[in-house]
């Protein structure tokens, strides 16, 4: 029985040989009434029956009866929030099972007395009921009258739930004789195997009382908000009547029929003498106070439909519950699990509300915000501008823009220099010191070929990287080129870090960045770009919400990446657990690294920076994101508690990335959009709510030695051979080009210069340049005073007030 997970023990009732005989008496008496074809059915046993007691008794007792397999109940999985909230439920029949303890005494009266009244007299067959079934139905020429005990019905019951073909459930449905003396037979089994108790358990856990209710305690509920173990006579009298039409008979769609049975039932139960004259006036004078409770199956009427949806794609991917797709989605349907996940609602509520006051749902923009607990990876919180519903209705959506495609989640948006966080922390992990100052001019154009990839410098020599800058100019280092965001700074810095360290980066902090490389069709054509070219640390890749929180959470960890999980425990129908994850944690980047970051970042929160406006009162950093035609814009901000990724994105009616410029978006018609003014209100707005749950953490201070990087002494090459001189650069932790030629008094095609000289930092690019031969004469006398210096260019100052976003794109950063 599939419910032996639930009862103390099998076997507690053998009848004997004796009683398997006496049921066969009462089955040889029956058939002479019902004619040849039972008689025929039981032929065989009167046969065994005439040879002798002992040996006729042992024949019957093995070969009589037939064991019945019982397969476990389909039951509700239940999906709980942080703090024991249900979230939703997942089934295929809505059935929690409840033992025999907690059905109310008078549901299991009420049951037995129209179904069965003389079932604890009886055993698997009832001689007087089936006779009186017999002769009415001889007399109509057909079955009119079941005579069926309540064992019988559970036998019936169970062969149609193990059905598993069209063949096996009309065979487990035919009105025919041959089928009833098929489950006589099962019946004496499961009489002789189990109890009295156990079988009325079962048989209430297993009956339909319609409208979508398996069992008892989901009967309950659904007709009366209440559970089994408290219902009413009233209420257990109409429960225990539909079980016999369950349709015709629901008080929902008939309630006057059901009255009419509901009171059938008292009556039964008062000629029984279960009920006095008094309790059964006052029950059949009762309303029927119906309380109808839809419980929810899934994610699209569940309270939080997105993080619902991700808690489902992530179980399916589990192969804890599995070894194939089917088998974890039939357990999720059908297991009874209990799944608690990570979801905060306090957390969730204050960042639905903030993404819903900054995009309506009506708009042609998306909004979405994501929460991640770092160090544990726990997702606090998942929202976005649409709720779930039909694609055709406006302001509704299935697609959840939140999380990555592999787990259910839409294709994603570019998210701008947000990722310029991966080179900036390759950089400093390589040795680059923090106040390594490289001059950004507002435009710049560099050879692809200058940038290393993970197989070398396999970008084409030919073509040319043109970067614009959106924000300011003039001397950088690595924390004014970041709280900048300034786009020609970054990619010369990537010149210096390569493409292949912070892309590889970028994927252990979580992100999944396929394609590495472009896609060509047969003709040669690129159909996808792919993200690993010198590009990557403007943000060419799609990505989602979550996976930029879990990327930013690994800084705010202090390098410890987590993976993102929606799921603390899963305990099973008996509450046993099934899974109980920890977190999956990586060390990615030196603490004192990623202090080093964290202290930059901070910079970005400060007055009259970008995140300056919308900062709360505790400590935190972020990073701004504005993609090319502003067709998205991110924020990505953390605490050393909390981390969390803002991104309002433009799209069409398919789903594609669309410009913001033009849209109307909360109310407002967008001439200009930022990560700063556009997503990091949404952030802001989120978190000035959640900090009032969060202790004010300090970031922890950098580290003196990681702000100076490690200088390593570069010897002097001049008129070395270059490959000799690369080879010996490439030893030293430097990456070695051979650059142009140059005048130099070194022999012809010998190296004249490197640069830098005297001092580089580890994983620094170093060109070597090339001697022509050819030393000119001094000049005589200057002409003019020297031009200056590039590097003496003035370096940028924080404006006078916090930037904003009125039609000025400068003010609000290409971040």
């Amino acid at each position: 029985m599939p419910s032996a997970h639930r009862f103390p023990g099998l076997g507690l009732r053998p009848r004997g040989e004796g009683g398997i005989v006496h049921e066969l008496v009462s089955i040889i008496a029956i058939s002479v009434l019902s004619g040849a074809l039972i008689a025929g059915l039981a032929l065989p046993w009167v046969g065994l029956a005439a040879k002798g007691a002992q040996a006729s008794s042992t024949a019957i007792t093995k070969d009589f009866p037939l064991k019945l397999h019982f397969k476990p109940l389909n039951e509700r999985t239940t999906v709980l929030a942080a703090n024991g909230t249900p979230i939703t439920s997942f089934y295929d029949q809505n059935r929690v099972y409840v033992p025999f303890r907690q059905i109310a005494p008078v549901m299991r009266r009420a049951i037995v007395a129209i179904e069965d009244s003389r079932f604890y007299q009886h055993g698997a067959i009832d001689l007087k009921g089936t006779l009186r079934a017999l002769v009415e139905n001889q007399t109509h020429s057909e079955i009119v009258q079941g005579g069926s005990t309540i064992t019988q019905q559970l036998v019936k019951l169970t062969l149609l739930y193990n059905a598993t073909t069209p063949k096996q459930q009309a065979e487990a449905t035919a009105e025919t004789y041959s089928r009833k003396f098929r489950e006589l037979r099962y019946a004496i089994w499961v009489e002789n195997n189990y109890t009295k108790q156990q079988i009325l358990e079962h048989y209430l856990n297993t009956a339909y009382f319609g409208d979508g209710a398996y069992g008892i305690q989901s009967a309950a509920h659904h007709f009366f908000h209440t559970s089994a173990s408290k219902l009413t006579l009233p209420q257990a009298a109409l429960l225990a009547g539909l079980v016999q039409n369950p349709s015709g008979y629901d008080p929902s769609l008939h309630p006057r029929v059901a009255r009419e049975r509901r009171n059938t039932v008292i009556a039964r139960m008062w000629q029984l003498h279960e009920l006095t004259t008094k309790r059964k006036k006052h029950a059949i004078h009762t309303p029927l106070g119906l309380h109808l409770t839809q419980t929810v199956n899934g994610c699209a009427s569940s309270t939080y439909p997105f993080f619902c949806d991700y808690v489902l794609n992530y179980l399916l991917q589990d192969r804890a519950l599995g070894k194939t797709v089917q088998d974890r989605k039939q357990l999720i349907y059908g297991g009874g699990l209990t799944i608690k996940t990570t979801l905060e609602p306090k957390v969730q509520q204050a960042a639905q509300k903030a993404v819903s006051s900054h995009v309506h749902a009506t708009d042609s923009a998306i909004g979405a915000l994501a929460f991640v607990q770092p160090r544990t990876g726990k997702v606090l919180a998942l929202a976005q501008s649409r709720p779930m519903g039909n694609n055709s209705k406006k302001g509704q959506t299935f697609y959840n823009y939140t999380t990555p495609r592999q787990l259910g989640g839409a294709p994603g948006f570019q998210a701008g220099s947000t990722f310029k966080l991966f080179v900036l922390t390759q950089a400093i992990r390589q040795g680059i010191p923090l106040n390594k100052t490289i001059y950004a001019p507002g435009v710049i154009s560099i050879p692809e070929n200058n940038y290393a990839d993970c197989n070398g410098r396999n970008f084409p020599a030919s073509v040319t990287w043109t970067v614009h800058n959106d924000t300011v100019n003039g001397n950088m280092n690595l924390a004014t080129g970041t709280q900048w965001s300034v786009n020609t700074f970054f990619a010369q810095l990537e010149e210096l870090t390569g493409v292949c360290k912070p892309w590889q980066l970028a994927e252990s902090m979580g992100l999944n960045l396929w394609p590495a490389k472009d896609q060509l069709n047969a003709q040669g054509k690129v159909i996808h770009l792919g993200t690993r070219y010198p590009p990557f640390t403007l943000g060419i890749a799609d990505v989602a919400p979550l996976s930029m929180a879990e990327a930013y959470a690994t800084m705010a960890a202090r390098g410890m990446h987590c993976d993102s999980t929606p799921i603390t425990e899963i305990l099973g129908r008996n509450g046993e657990v099934v899974s109980d994850p920890k977190p999956t944690c990586n060390r990615v980047v030196r603490p004192a690294v990623a202090d080093a970051v964290n202290s930059i970042l901070a910079g970005v929160m400060r007055p009259g920076y970008f995140g300056g406006p919308f900062a709360p009162r505790i400590p935190s950093a972020g990073k701004t994101g504005t993609t090319d035609s502003e067709r998205s814009v991110w924020f990505v901000g953390y605490t050393p508690l909390i981390a969390g990724a803002a991104m309002v994105a433009g799209v069409n009616r398919a789903g594609h990335p669309k410009s913001l410029i033009g849209m109307s978006v909360g109310g407002q018609t967008l001439y200009a959009a930022c990560g700063a003014c556009t997503a990091g209100p949404i952030w802001g707005a989120a978190m000035h709510v959640i900090q009032n749950w969060l202790p004010p953490r300090q970031f922890i201070p950098p580290d003196p030695a990681v702000i100076a990087g490690q200088q390593v002494p570069i010897p002097s090459f001049f008129g070395w051979d270059p490959q000799k001189a690369a080879t010996k650069l490439d030893k030293l932790g430097f990456n070695a080009q051979i650059a142009s030629s140059v005048n130099s008094s070194a022999p012809l095609g010998t190296v004249a210069y490197t640069s830098p000289s005297g001092h580089g930092i580890s994983g620094e690019t170093v060109k070597i340049y090339i001697s022509n031969g050819y030393q000119p004469p001094p000049p005589t006398k200057p002409t003019s005073s020297p031009t200056s210096s590039p590097t003496s260019s003035p370096s940028p100052s924080p404006p006078s007030s916090s930037p904003t976003c009125h039609g000025n794109k400068k003010k609000c950063g290409n971040g």
